[in-house]
């Protein structure tokens, strides 16, 4: 006891909460009681002095609110409870009691009869008004606490509580109380009978609403307005008897408030009128609906619009959930206030034109999910309407308006997805049409009547087109018949001069393309005949410009229609047969004349031009094919079909000793891109024959096992691979590589001679006869392979860390171009290595390094190639099957960013500095700014240092540099700051045509120099003001329009 006595006097004296601590353990353990120690405070707890009683009773709440509530007994529960409730009515000691009370009504011993007096008591002394926020936080925590526990007590009290708790939180304004207020209020209004005290209830919720409360900066609690509404809400629809008070307010809001506020009470209004009822919707309906229909029809914003469409949407559920007819002979299961909605929103479409013809078509358009027999009068009555209006001659000028009506009504109708999809079909065999979809059956002859025959004015095809393709993305709502009927109307207006049809032909496109989804026989029978007998049998000539730019629209036409597998197959079919007629030679010497299916030198070039544009047709038919998140599943058929045939075409052209249009490279790219679309579409097991097919093909001389087994030519005159061989056939190598860049990594090869031939294909491309477009193939495939088999070429990559870096890339005695063309080929090298994080990739960059440290042109080369190595390309991606490493780039940043800052200290004022620069300028623009960001301070004076060399393309990849860096800086002024004369100088100069005549480094100095201002301290930049607008001034007179538009918004910065 002595040892109590002093730990309270000690926390007396002090007030450490250690005391607290060993009191709380002693009571724990059993050493003491409660009872000692109310003893032990009976003089503080009795004290005269106002100071030294309340410090008592808090020196018992913090015991309490420390102590384990399970182990107090009902008796210590029920005394303590009576001490507390008994100092409520001192206002010196009510704050330290009602910390006490929170703490003890956790208590499970606390029993039924103590509830009554204690909560009477808050009732009778506590006065929330006069206490502070902590204070009044403790009543409203001990009242939840109480409902949580103890809902049965408070219900026995009735109205004695309903009524002294509406008292009690009548006023509060602070947020941190309101969370809780509200939560009690919600339990009330579900859980009590408040018939008596309905507006003493709605006086202590809905004068909150609607929440305006901003937290303060930092504020330390988190509470947002948005956790307030969250709260708010559940009592504002927590009874009906809210109703009639409720939506008076909530309407004045609506009419009077922001936009915010608008949408806060339209929200409000959602959740609540279901719970308000019928009754009072119906009593208030003229009045919802005036307001609702003034946001609807009138709209502040999209957003506000929504929400009203979404609250009319509540405010009709409500009505149609216990609907009163109007007149005799009315149905009876629609409303006769939902009926009169709809009239309003019917008449609108009397002026077609206005806004509000679409307004009141969202209102109708919303009604659809709400009753079948709702939807099925605002359809039928609206799509009437919509009909007789567009019949009327007075009406002809708004045609088109009445059309756009008629399509959102509908694209209400069609399901979300852009497309119908085979396990949802729009059209049946028979023309039934399921229940569900009974809704547009009366009228659909109608629509479709009138929406063809809006495709013969210009003013109202477009919208037709888009009415048409809104009906049939409808389930099953148009018959195979009709969309054949659709077919011939449309079919009219495809192949023909955007001109001719006022530029509608992408959506007649679009609408053809999504009827081939369903029906493909109509377009093969009545639109794609047209359009192939557009194609015409040989080119036409030069100067025929007609009749080129009529192939060039029905390949574009039939490129969009045919993606069916169905259609596409005749696709290809007849294409390919064009393509055969376009092959023939050109006549010899001795030919005299020519066969007529001889091609001469003239019509050569409108031939190739002819077989570009039907390759890029199938090419753009394929991507979108291969495109789709699921690719079409025709489409590894044609490695079989297709790829052999474009293959002997190709081929034979390349050995042939005339002239051939196979042979031109543009051809040849284009026939590249469809094989690396088939291949990487098809499955492993194509892969493994087609491979084997075609690896016979370039380095056996097995020819015909790539062409389908037909070979013009002996086998032996086709050999690519050879380096003395004609550019004809090493213009192949590109279809070669077409095929490797996509190619499966579990593809059957044979590894043990993988190694030989990579090394054979970097020596053929050092001779004298390789072309840049040959060379660039190479390096693509060496890419290719590399990266996906890195593991089984290992003798490859010793060989070129070896013998081909000794004998070529650092060989000083060859050419300065050869050396450059094998630096690319070694960057190829080194980023298949890099992207998959392979051991060996760093003994490649190392190499470049050893290059750089020469500080010559090749040196130069290889600074770029550091950049380079950081670049994502198409060949090294996801697509093609490429093994790419997460974080692969930052990796490398950290590996070769401190070598080059190292190198460029200690190499200042000679050539290597000017390499490294350009290797620090190239590393940077290739990677993201957020991995060198936090080395801002130290790259920044290397970065100005590289404004002084000559190199325009390095000035441009520095300032860019800087460019992109900017909006970063900002955060750190002070780094820029230091360097705010330097760059504001530098900047100057570069924008000046007679210090830098390439117009990117003018253009780009101009755009960093007007960022400048925005950055930087205003007393920092303002003593150069007048000369940086002194020189802009000159700038103005550049001789590039961009250069003179960049000096006059940089001016403009500095003017204001």
């Amino acid at each position: 006891m002595e040892g109590l006595e002093r730990h309270v006097r000690s926390w007396f004296a002090s007030e450490k909460p250690a005391e607290i601590e060993h009191v709380i353990s002693a009571l724990s353990s059993g050493e003491c009681t409660l009872l000692d120690i109310v003893k032990a405070l009976g003089e503080y707890l009795t004290s005269e002095e106002d100071t030294l009683r309340t410090r008592g009773v808090q020196f018992l709440s913090l015991v309490i609110e420390g102590y384990p509530k399970e182990k107090l007994n009902r008796q210590a529960v029920h005394v303590l409870v009576t001490f507390y409730y008994t100092k409520l009515d001192d206002t010196e000691t009510i704050t330290p009691a009602l910390k006490g009370l929170s703490h003890l009504v956790q208590s499970p011993a606390l029993g039924s009869s103590d509830i009554p007096d204690l909560l009477n008591a808050m009732f009778t002394h506590v006065k929330m008004r006069v206490l502070v926020q902590s204070t009044r936080f403790f009543v409203f925590d001990t009242i939840d606490t109480l409902l949580k526990t103890h809902l049965d007590d408070l219900k026995a009290m009735g109205d004695q509580f309903v009524a002294g708790y509406a008292a009690l939180a009548s006023g509060e304004k602070d947020p941190r109380n309101l969370t809780v207020a509200f939560a009690i209020a919600r339990v009330v209004l579900a859980e009590f009978d408040i018939s008596k005290h309905v507006e003493d209830y709605f006086d202590i919720t809905f004068c909150y609403f609607p929440i305006t409360f901003r937290p303060p900066p930092n504020d330390p609690y988190g509470i947002s307005a948005d956790d307030l509404k969250s709260s708010l809400l559940p009592c504002l629809n927590a009874t009906p008897a809210f109703g009639r008070l409720g939506v008076p307010l909530f309407l004045e809001k609506l009419t009077a408030g922001s936009p915010v506020t608008k949408r806060d009470t339209l929200r409000a209004m959602s959740l609540c009128l279901p719970v308000y009822g019928p009754s009072v919707a119906r009593d208030l309906g003229p009045k919802i609906w005036s307001a609702l229909k003034l946001e609807i029809f009138e709209p502040v914003d999209a957003a506000t619009e929504k929400a009203a469409l979404d609250t009319l949407q509540a405010f009709v559920r409500v009505l149609q959930s216990n609907p009163v007819a109007g007149d005799e002979g009315q149905p009876a299961d629609m409303d006769d206030f939902v009926r009169t909605v709809c009239v309003d929103c019917l008449d609108a479409f009397g002026e077609p034109e206005k806004p509000q013809a679409r307004a009141g078509m969202k209102i109708l358009c919303s009604f659809l999910s709400i009753a079948q027999n709702l939807s099925s009068y605002a359809i039928t009555q609206a799509a009437e309407k919509l009909v007789t209006i567009f019949h009327d001659p007075m009406e002809v000028s708004n045609r088109a308006s009445v059309i756009v009506l008629l399509t959102d009504l509908l694209n209400s109708l069609a399901p979300p997805e852009n497309l119908p999809t085979p396990d949802k079909p729009v059209v049946t065999a028979s023309g039934s049409i399921p229940f569900s979809q009974d809704l547009l059956v009366s009228s659909k002859d109608a629509v479709l009547g009138l929406l063809t025959v809006g495709l013969n004015a210009p003013s109202t095809r477009v919208p037709s087109l888009h009415g048409l393709a809104a009906l049939i993305r409808i389930p099953s709502a148009v018959t195979k018949d009709e969309l054949g009927y659709i077919v011939l109307e449309v079919g009219e207006f495809v192949g023909k001069e955007p001109d001719d049809v006022e530029d509608a032909t992408s959506d007649v496109l679009s609408l053809l393309s999504s009827i081939a989804v369903v029906a493909p026989q109509h377009l093969a029978t009545h639109v794609l005949p047209p359009l192939f007998l557009a194609l015409p049998d040989r080119p036409p000539p030069r100067d025929a410009h007609p009749q080129r730019t009529a192939y060039w629209n029905a390949l574009g036409a039939l490129s969009q229609l045919c993606t069916q597998p169905e259609l596409f197959e005749t696709f290809v079919i007849r294409l390919t047969t064009k393509l055969d007629l376009l092959c023939s030679p050109l006549p010899s010497a001795s030919t005299n004349p020519p066969p007529a299916d001889i091609l001469n030198a003239e019509e050569m070039e409108p031939a190739a031009a002819y077989a570009h544009a039907i390759l890029t047709a199938l090419g753009n038919t394929l991507s979108a094919k291969v495109s789709k998140s699921r690719p079409d599943a025709d489409v590894p058929k044609y490695i079989n079909t297709l790829l052999p045939h474009l293959f002997r075409l190709c081929l034979e052209a390349a050995v042939a000793k005339d002239q051939r249009v196979f042979a031109d490279m543009r051809l040849l790219r284009v026939v590249a891109r469809i094989i690396r679309l088939v291949v990487e579409a098809s499955p492993t097991a194509s892969h493994n024959k087609f491979f084997s097919d075609l690896v016979s093909a370039y380095l056996d001389g097995q020819v015909k096992s790539i062409t389908g087994g037909d070979f013009t030519f002996s086998s032996e005159e086709f050999n690519p691979m050879n380096a003395g061989t004609s550019t004809r056939q090493r213009n192949t190598v590109v279809l070669y590589t077409a095929a490797h860049v996509p190619m499966r990594r579990d593809v059957s090869l044979d590894t043990t001679k993988l190694s030989g031939r990579l090394v054979d294909l970097v020596t053929w491309c050092r001779s004298d006869s390789c072309t840049t477009s040959q060379r660039e193939a190479a390096s693509h495939m060496l890419a290719s392979l590399v990266n996906k088999r890195a593991d089984n070429i290992g003798d490859f990559l010793n060989h070129q860390l070896d013998d081909y870096w000794s004998n070529v890339v650092y060989n000083h005695t060859i050419s300065a171009s050869d050396r450059r063309n094998a630096v690319a080929l070694w960057v190829s090298i080194a980023r298949a290595l890099l992207v998959r994080s392979h051991p060996s990739a760093m003994a490649f960059i190392d190499k470049l390094f050893i290059l750089i440290d020469d500080g010559d042109e090749v040196g130069r080369e290889a600074a770029h190639a550091l950049g380079t190595l950081a670049i994502k390309d198409e060949v090294l991606a996801k697509r093609n099957h490429a093994i790419l490493k997460v974080l692969y780039a930052q990796k490398y940043l950290d590996v070769v960013l401190p070598r080059i800052l190292e190198a460029v200290q200690n190499v200042t004022g000679s050539r290597r500095e000017a390499a490294y620069l350009v290797a620090l300028a190239s590393v940077l623009n290739a990677v993201p700014k957020a991995l060198y960001l936090p080395q801002m301070t130290k790259l920044m004076p290397l970065l100005i240092r590289g404004l002084d060399l000559e190199d325009p393309a390095l000035r441009v990849d520095i300032i860019n540099i800087l460019t992109n860096t900017v909006d970063a800086a900002s955060d750190e002024k002070s780094s820029l700051s230091a360097y705010a004369s330097t760059l504001v100088l530098v900047m100057l100069k570069n924008s000046m045509v007679a210090d830098m005549p390439d117009p990117r480094v003018r253009s780009a100095a101009l755009k960093y120099l007007a960022l400048l201002p925005g950055v930087i301290r205003y007393d920092v930049l303002h003593p150069y003001k007048a000369q940086v607008l002194k020189e802009l001034g000159k700038v103005l007179d550049d001789p590039r329009r961009a250069v003179r538009k960049e000096a006059v918004d940089a001016r403009y910065k500095y003017a204001g």
